[in-house]
């Protein structure tokens, strides 16, 4: 599957990290969130930190980057999403 195709999706067959890259891509935080905090992966803590990251809670991004394995992002937040979305379709 292609971002654009990602993207392009109703996002039903999504679960976790995804599932909740494909929510913060249409602006649903609050639902995000709640399926990146309850994603105990490292992909889970990755979208975690893009999300805290995304709301401007850049100390708790640092935490949630850390926990994921990650250096800490400062970028373009779209970019960064991107960037997530296709490293986990590729996983």
């Amino acid at each position: 599957m292609t971002l654009t195709e990602f993207a392009a999706s109703d996002g039903q067959s999504y679960r976790g990290a995804l599932r909740a890259l494909w929510l913060a891509g249409r602006g649903d935080w609050g639902p995000a969130h709640e399926i990146a905090q309850a994603d105990d992966s490292r992909e889970g803590a990755w979208v975690h930190a893009y999300l805290h990251r995304m709301e401007g809670d850049a100390a708790n991004a640092g935490y949630w980057y850390r926990r994921a394995g990650r250096p800490a992002q400062t970028g373009n937040l779209h970019a960064e999403w991107e960037a997530i979305v296709e490293e986990l379709l590729r996983g």
